[in-house]
């Protein structure tokens, strides 16, 4: 069993789901991730990650702004570092995992040309990088 979420991360989350939020920089993708992985399997984190960027951005009148792919991806590589050490507060897991704050850690495992392609927006697209 997990320890509950800390007031900042529920604030968070309750915004984040509600469409309430003003900004969603990266750092809080991460978050709310971290929050859903940690009591959530994978495939319901996703689920709800994208439910709820989607209705932000809609809210905000660019629902276009939505990318099916970094959204999984992202996702899968918290869920993956949760699920390692599960038990980690919000700010032990951000100090232990820094490479998940960098917006471009995606190109590990993503050509740009991949995760600027139209495809990649719309529905979810395996990696195509070499590590």
């Amino acid at each position: 069993m997990t320890a509950p979420l800390d007031e900042e991360t529920s604030t968070l989350l309750r915004a984040f789901e509600d469409g309430t939020l003003d900004a969603f920089p990266h750092a809080a993708h991460v978050r709310v991730a971290w929050a859903y992985a940690r009591a959530l399997p994978l495939m319901d984190a996703i689920a709800k990650t994208k439910a709820g960027i989607m209705r932000l951005a809609t809210a905000k009148g660019a629902p276009e702004k939505y990318h099916e792919t970094i959204t999984w991806a992202f996702v899968v590589l918290v869920h993956e570092k949760v699920a390692a050490d599960p038990e980690l507060a919000w700010g032990d897991f951000a100090r232990a995992h820094p490479e998940l704050f960098d917006a471009g850690a995606l190109r590990r495992y993503y050509s740009p040309e991949t995760l600027a392609s139209p495809l990649a927006r719309r529905a979810f697209v395996l990696p195509d990088a070499r590590r």
